[in-house]
């Protein structure tokens, strides 16, 4: 091709060239704003849609595993006979956990049966004791009735001479002697009436005397029972080695500590503003850090009435003038209702749980 030809062609193509870059910039131009303006209404409708879509769940992270705790004790003293339970080991509820020395105990016991005993001899003894006095009250009404008797014939014949006037004195002291004697008699039958509580036939049960002995019985018998301690309730126990064989236990003392294996729950602290549409039955999420991947489900059992500040034993108080307002943790119970099988939810795991309150934002919540 000739240098010529080359040249021509290079001319015309230039006005071409030149014609499309003219036409790429006038694109841009309105292009750029239009996506621009575009991206942005994209980016707000899918937050739009998120936010509309959100809501629905309550998720925590402040949340652990809680069961039912009791640190053992009992209410008498005594030197610990055997601990027949050792360390992380799994009980039934009412099995022997440890015994504290029975011989005080059984004396005890045995001193107050006595005492019963001695409480119904008492009790016959006194009902005796009234017939006897009910009886000696009847003759000295008698000797009383002769002694007058015999007083107002001497009172007709003195002044006549027909017996003498030391006969007559004698006959009167006599009576009055008779008098002293009967009314002690019957204070004295009174004293084995009041005894018997009124009734001179009352059975030995029904006395003040018995029931008083039969309570101190009952006590004694009560206190032995309490010298074995049994689990309340199914679990594992723990630090066991703290209680020995030969140490003194004074009443109320802890031994050790038993957790429960069957009421184990979930206690969750979300924050205050997380509940709006929290309620009791909501279905829940649990999972536990121990165990990757496991899922539990449970539902709302309770929520406190109280935040956790206000048990604290320093609770905040927010009458000072550089108070700052601090989100409240409000703790929530969940019930667990199934999981995995085999997995052991010990107390204090820490969980995550995400409660379902079934609940739709709307674009009225917006204004």
């Amino acid at each position: 091709m000739s240098q010529t030809n080359i040249v021509a062609r290079d001319k015309q193509a230039q006005p071409a060239s030149g014609a499309g870059a003219i036409k790429r910039a006038n694109r841009s131009r309105v292009l750029r704003p239009a996506l621009m303006i575009g991206g942005v209404l994209v980016v707000a409708l899918a937050a739009l849609i998120f936010w509309l879509s959100g809501g629905q769940y309550v998720s925590s992270d402040d949340t652990y595993v809680d069961a039912a705790k009791v640190s053992l004790s009992t209410d008498v003293s005594g030197l610990v006979a055997q601990v027949y339970v050792h360390d992380n080991q799994h009980v039934r509820a009412g099995q022997v956990l440890f015994s504290l020395g029975q011989s005080s105990f059984t004396f005890a016991v045995q001193g107050a049966k006595a005492q019963l005993a001695q409480a119904v001899l008492n009790i016959n003894a006194a009902k005796r004791g009234y017939a006897q006095a009910l009886a000696a009250i009847d003759a000295q009404k008698a000797q009383v009735a002769d002694d007058e008797a015999n007083l107002a014939r001497y009172r007709a014949v003195v002044g006549n001479g027909g017996v003498t006037r030391s006969v007559y004195d004698n006959a009167r002291f006599g009576l009055q002697a008779d008098q002293a004697k009967l009314v002690q008699l019957k204070a004295a039958a009174g004293l084995q009436l009041a005894k018997l509580a009124g009734n001179a036939n009352i059975q030995a049960s029904a006395t003040p005397a018995y029931r008083s002995a039969l309570v101190q019985l009952n006590n004694a018998i009560l206190a032995q029972q309490h010298s074995v301690v049994r689990a309340p309730f199914s679990g594992y126990v723990t630090l066991v080695t703290q209680l020995q064989p030969g140490m003194f236990l004074p009443a109320g003392t802890a031994a050790f500590g038993l957790v429960s294996d069957t009421d184990v729950f979930i206690t969750a602290q979300p924050k205050e503003n997380d509940l709006t549409f929290v309620r009791v039955g909501q279905p829940v999420k649990i999972h536990v850090d121990t165990y990757p991947g496991q899922v539990w489900q449970g539902e709302v059992e309770s929520i406190s009435p109280a935040s956790g500040s206000e048990f604290s034993i320093l609770p905040a108080q927010n009458s000072s003038g550089n108070w700052v307002k601090v989100v409240q943790r409000i703790p929530v119970r969940i019930k667990i209702l199934s999981g995995p099988k085999g997995l052991l939810l010990r107390d204090g795991m820490s969980a995550e749980v995400s409660i379902n309150t079934h609940h739709h934002r709307h674009m009225s919540d917006l204004f």
